[in-house]
């Protein structure tokens, strides 16, 4: 009797894990070692990856000859060299629509959060001045309005399209950097206008982060980009760290150069930058773009029907092939 396929899930995911015909293995919920995380997926048929996890030829080789598919519990894959999978005939499958939406709603807490000084306003209310000193003035934290403000998307994919389409409810002006042009973005009732990163960075009161992590974008908001934005404008970043240089974004903030940032993910995660965390006009998040239960759950449905396609031999729903890596 031929023994069941594995399914080696490397954390806990939400929801119920369940492929037919396959054992599922769940390592737990604290990111193992890397020895660890090679012991564990030894003889998966399938692995089931956060993104966090390096996939590269020592992982390939670990898991073994019966490695047939990796199924990232992401949108992103950087974590994934695609070129050693092929040359295994490996596959590989991404979470591409299920982090749409709960991103796009962080998206938009970072902005108003930051444009109302959101963080510095919930430690005044928790302290003993906001009583000891009395109602505030009329000119006391005063933030940036959104009504008919500029939004740059950088990055036109999904989650850039949902974050674009809920700055309708403030009538703000679109601009988007894409490699190509999307029409999704130009035609109503966006009506955005396509524009080269200078330029937009330049108009834009805010920046919003949702580009892929690649050789080409890493880095791509740096001291230079910074220079071009207003000084009442404000960064998120709710893609991949490094695209951000947190050294070159702490001295915007600390000049008043820029007038704040949100973030959802870091440059060396989960290391913060210090000049960050003392900065009260840096809205920070854990990395919990995709954090609504509803969502994260449809992500676990995603990787057990991705991982299902990869066993019984069909194309599984959401194969990532190496022209999505550049």
């Amino acid at each position: 009797m031929t023994a069941q396929p594995i399914v080696s899930f490397t954390r806990t995911p939400p929801g119920r894990a369940i492929v037919p015909g396959a054992e599922v293995r769940i390592l737990g919920d604290s990111p193992p070692s890397r020895e660890a995380l090679h012991a564990f997926i030894r003889g998966s048929s399938v692995v089931v990856t956060m993104y966090t996890d390096r996939v590269d030829a020592a992982f390939l080789d670990a898991a073994g000859p019966n490695l047939r598919g990796v199924c990232n519990f992401a949108v992103g894959h950087e974590n994934i060299d695609l070129a050693a999978c092929a040359a295994r005939g490996v596959l590989a499958t991404n979470t591409p629509h299920a982090v749409t939406e709960g991103t796009a709603d962080l998206a938009w807490s970072l902005v108003l959060a930051a444009a109302r000084r959101l963080i510095e306003a919930d430690r005044y209310a928790r302290s003993p001045a906001y009583a000891a000193n009395g109602p505030l003035g009329m000119a006391d934290f005063l933030g940036q309005d959104l009504t008919g403000r500029t939004l740059l998307i950088v990055g036109a994919g999904r989650i850039g399209l949902a974050v674009a389409m809920r700055s309708r409810g403030w009538g703000m002006r679109v601009l988007y950097v894409a490699r190509t042009r999307h029409w999704e973005f130009e035609l109503a009732p966006l009506a955005a206008q396509r524009v080269t990163l200078d330029e937009g960075l330049a108009q834009a009161d805010v920046v919003s982060i949702h580009c892929p992590l690649t050789p080409q974008t890493r880095g791509l908001i740096n001291a230079r980009a910074l220079a071009l934005m207003k000084p009442s404008a404000i960064l998120v970043n709710t893609a991949r760290g490094p695209i951000v240089d947190e050294g070159a974004l702490v001295e915007a903030l600390d000049s008043g150069r820029l007038y704040a940032a949100g973030l959802d993910v870091f440059e060396r995660e989960p290391l913060v930058h210090p000049g960050l965390v003392a900065n009260p006009r840096a809205v920070l998040t854990p990395h919990i773009g995709s954090a609504a239960a509803r969502y994260r759950e449809m992500m676990t449905e995603m990787v057990c029907e991705n991982a299902a396609a990869i066993i019984e031999g069909r194309r599984a729903p959401n194969l990532i092939t190496e022209s999505h890596a550049h």
